[in-house]
């Protein structure tokens, strides 16, 4: 039956702004997006002379990171983290997703996982705590912790940095409606994973990251945004989407109406029923 209003538990929006339409069975599931990993830049002798850390990378990636940069056995520098004295908003409760700036970080010296991790977190207050973000955050009725929570999440879920100002407006939308954000970004964070294929069971996890079954923003970011995704959160473009999809790439589509998002994503589908039929090998005959 062709539902003429979207039940709660119907709408699904996906990490790249995908959605699932459960209800009716129509699943819009894209091909997986190959993640970079966290990369060095190395010397001719091969010993990391700096350490890259790219937009949108979760902490659990940082350490991981430092830990191959610095030759350590892994988990040392989530363990160095109680040592790491970083200078963290009262919000974050010690945990420093988010605050974990990307950036290129220089392997001068000796350096301590302590010492790198300070120095990603130095980083980001002097990038978050100035005037502007702090001033756009109030606009939007948050706080500078809570804007940094927005642009993870637009970190993770936007296409392109031209989707960005959309994505983070769908975001204040929603909440604005009293809808759950219903991100499948945030169950991938509390499933430690990176996909766009979100099952019906995955949405039902207790978690506070569970933005189906939970209200508002998560209690954290989702991970650590760039200076794009930041300039996002705080200066949304104007709109009154509520819904987005990538039917292709380099066409994600953003509207207020469910009538219209359904029939994206009836195109969404149907183009990646034709990729996936001309991928089919042919039969020998």
């Amino acid at each position: 039956m062709q539902m003429n209003t979207p039940p709660r538990s119907a709408i699904r929006l996906t990490r790249r702004g995908r959605l699932v339409l459960i209800a009716i069975g129509a699943v819009a599931a894209g091909t997986a997006v190959a993640v970079p990993l966290l990369s060095m830049d190395s010397s001719e002798e091969n010993r990391p002379t700096a350490l890259v850390i790219p937009e949108g990378r979760r902490a659990s990636q940082v350490y991981e990171a430092v830990d191959k940069a610095l030759a350590l056995p892994p988990g040392t520098t989530r363990k160095s983290l109680p040592k790491a004295g970083l200078k963290l908003p009262a919000d974050a409760e010690g945990n420093p997703e988010g605050y974990l700036f990307p950036a290129t970080y220089p392997l001068d010296g000796e350096p301590t996982p302590q010492a790198l991790l300070a120095r990603m977190v130095d980083t980001a207050n002097r990038k978050f705590n100035g005037a502007p973000v702090a001033a756009g955050a109030q606009r939007n009725a948050m706080n500078v912790y809570q804007a940094v929570t927005v642009a993870s999440i637009v970190q993770a879920e936007a296409a392109t940095e031209a989707d960005m100002g959309k994505v983070a407006r769908v975001v204040f939308n929603r909440l604005e409606r009293g809808m759950p954000l219903q991100m499948d970004s945030t169950v991938n964070y509390a499933l430690n994973r990176s996909t766009l294929r979100t099952s019906t069971a995955d949405t039902r996890i207790d978690s506070p990251y569970n933005s189906y079954q939970r209200m508002g923003l998560p209690p954290t970011p989702i991970g650590n945004p760039g200076e794009e995704a930041v300039r996002a959160a705080i200066t949304p473009t104007p709109g009154d989407w509520l819904y987005f999809v990538t039917v292709k790439p380099g066409d994600t589509r953003f509207t207020a109406s469910y009538e219209e998002h359904q029939r994206n994503i009836t195109e969404f589908n149907r183009i990646q029923q034709s990729a996936q039929t001309s991928a089919s090998p042919s039969k020998a005959r």
